[in-house]
């Protein structure tokens, strides 16, 4: 194996970049998956792969964003999709988690992503085998010498959602759309309902889980009760459970094109699915996301490791400050825009010079205040 030895330094700093994860659902090789393409012909190549986890990687979220990361480390590396470049894995369910990671190291992959807090037992186990293959996960921790461990602090970016929810609401009822609830999710709504708390303390939060991450007709029937109940504006963080929400929102919008529906996104900017075409011309359902750039943590550790610095047993958290977290440009067509846009930047200066702490916890959450 062409394995390599690094050392343990690591930048926090992310390069700025063009948002993107929200580019529709993937042509028919990356449907395919595997190592369909051909791959570069350099033989010093450093070579990078990741399994997905379930939702697939043209989710228009997670797993689609971290393969754009993957993609971007590809081009600027002059790499083409395959064993010789970068490629992909997609898992069906949890099962496939193990046989993924090993089909990757027998493929002899210079690093081997797993995307997701769901892979952490595999990864753990699959990296305790393969001592010499060198591994990384997003939003879990193994702590192992060949596993650099990538976290994030998604409670800032549902922060600055949650602001944004709580002033474009007109029925101060709010919804929140999980996927399952496990720490990633926990932090998402924990952020959310601080948003929302903080310049809309009236405003009542619905939380309603789908235990799914692959399962859109869920995410329509949840958003479906949820509106029903005079829930305007609801945010989810359910992968592609959440592609159920936007296809509810925009049947709505159809049926009552006056009616105030709104939806909030997740991971990449997902406006691209809130498209409404009415009387020939197009509106949007989605006001915006709540931005993960897992693409950016995906490409920087990549490069980072292709550079001989793979941070093996080193934990990297990504916030606001090292631009890990953020929130699309607001939805042109709401009325109170520019209020807003400039409560976001308000408190986005707050969590940035630590004037904020935003919870990221249930415990945390019940002794929060902005004030």
């Amino acid at each position: 194996m062409k394995k390599r030895k690094f050392g343990l330094a690591m930048s926090l700093v992310l390069a700025a970049g063009t948002i993107l994860g929200a580019c529709g659902g993937g042509g028919n090789e990356e449907e395919q998956g595997g190592t369909a393409g051909e791959g570069g012909n350099k033989e010093d190549a450093f070579t990078v792969a990741m399994v997905t986890d379930v939702g697939g990687v043209d989710d228009k979220s997670f797993n689609q964003s971290a393969w754009e990361g993957l993609k971007a480390y590809g081009e600027e590396k002059g790499l083409s999709k395959g064993k010789d470049g970068f490629d992909y894995m997609q898992s069906q369910s949890d099962a496939d988690y193990a046989t993924n990671l090993n089909t990757l190291t027998r493929q002899d992959f210079d690093l081997i992503f797993g995307i997701g807090y769901l892979m952490e037992p595999a990864i753990g186990e699959i990296a305790g085998q393969q001592t010499d293959q060198n591994f990384a996960i997003v939003d879990a921790v193994v702590e192992q010498d060949n596993v650099a461990s990538i976290m994030f602090k998604e409670q800032e970016a549902a922060f600055l959602a949650g602001v944004t929810a709580g002033l474009a609401t007109e029925t101060n009822k709010i919804g929140f759309l999980g996927g399952m609830a496990i720490p990633v999710i926990e932090r998402f709504e924990a952020g959310f309902r601080a948003g929302v708390e903080s310049v809309n303390p009236d405003a009542d939060v619905q939380i309603q889980y789908a235990e799914a991450f692959d399962k859109a007709e869920a995410g329509k029937a949840i958003a479906s009760k949820m509106y029903s109940s005079g829930v305007d504006v609801i945010f989810h963080a359910a992968g592609g459970t959440g592609n159920g929400l936007f296809t509810e929102a925009r049947d709505l919008k159809k049926k009552d094109p006056e009616r105030k529906v709104w939806a909030i996104g997740v991971d990449s900017d997902q406006t691209a699915e809130g498209v409404v075409t009415i009387d020939g011309t197009d509106h949007n359902v989605i006001i915006t996301s709540a931005l993960k750039r897992v693409d950016n943590a995906v490409k920087d550790l990549s490069l980072q490791a292709a550079d001989g610095n793979f941070p093996g047993g080193e934990v990297t958290t990504y916030g606001l400050t090292e631009d890990g977290v953020g929130l699309a440009p607001i939805n042109e067509e709401l009325e109170n825009k520019a209020e807003i846009e400039a409560k976001v930047e308000e408190y986005k200066e707050k969590i940035k010079n630590g004037e904020i702490t935003v919870p990221g916890s249930y415990a945390e959450l019940k002794t929060f205040s902005a004030q």
